[in-house]
């Protein structure tokens, strides 16, 4: 079957191709992708480099990053966003929403988990997060909470946010030509986009960055600068990069 999906890709005029995997090199990445890795890299508690935005009064929002031992390793929760939703609609993203005013990251996550898939917040064992997202438009930031659940969850999707959920073997994201940087934009104001081609689906944005990230730390390769995490983090006030105007990236 092809790799890829409908996904609409706002690629600007300006772009490029950008760098290989930070896998690539590795002879069997998928080994290091074990839910006893998980702990020792994100251990409880542990709390994500934050958003240059957050002192700033960013609004905060949280996803949930579910894993689980599968029947090809150790494989995550992922949801197709449904099509008549204003914004990100028919993306690949995780759980998550908003954070409500007093919300802990951990709560959020596990709330909107609960209201868009049906996964119980009693079910998910909570790890640390992943270092935080800033939008492009820096008025938000995303925080990735990390957690695993006993098994493959029986999951329902709320049809009016999730068009699809998704179980995805982290091995799969690790196999040569699933992976993609580009390089949008040009000059101080270009920035990496990522990319991941699944069979029907296009993971890009945010929800790759983030993916990008976690499989960086499992392989304890490289992961670069900050903003390689986190592309937008270092944008100067004002400056708007040639994706801003598009919801669907960050």
């Amino acid at each position: 079957m092809d790799r890829g999906g409908p996904q609409v890709i706002p690629r600007p005029g300006e772009w490029s191709h950008g760098r290989p995997a930070p896998w690539a090199e590795l002879s069997d990445p998928a080994a290091a992708c074990t839910l006893d890795r998980v702990a020792e890299i994100l251990p409880p508690g542990r709390r994500g480099l934050p958003s240059p935005v957050a002192a700033e009064g960013g609004t905060p929002s949280a996803v949930l990053i579910a894993l689980y031992r599968g029947e090809h390793g150790v494989e995550v929760v992922l949801t197709r966003r449904a099509w008549n939703l204003r914004t990100h609609r028919g993306e690949v993203s995780f759980p998550g929403g908003r954070s409500e005013p007093g919300e802990t990251p951990l709560r959020t996550a596990c709330r909107e988990a609960d209201e868009e898939v049906a996964l119980r917040p009693e079910l998910v064992r909570p790890f640390g997060e992943l270092d935080h997202l800033t939008t492009v438009t820096r008025r938000a930031y995303i925080v990735p909470v990390v957690g695993v659940v006993d098994g493959r969850p029986e999951l329902r999707a709320n049809e009016h946010e999730v068009d699809g959920i998704l179980f995805v073997p982290l091995a799969e994201l690790l196999e040569p030509g699933v992976f993609r940087e580009e390089r949008w934009g040009s000059g101080d104001n270009s920035r990496p986009i990522y990319f991941f081609e699944l069979v029907g689906d296009t993971v890009w944005g945010a929800t790759a960055a983030m993916l990008r990230q976690l499989l960086c730390r499992l392989t304890g390769v490289d992961r670069g600068a900050p903003v390689d995490d986190d592309p937008a983090r270092d944008l100067p006030p004002g400056v708007r990069p040639p994706m801003a105007d598009d919801p669907g990236v960050f």
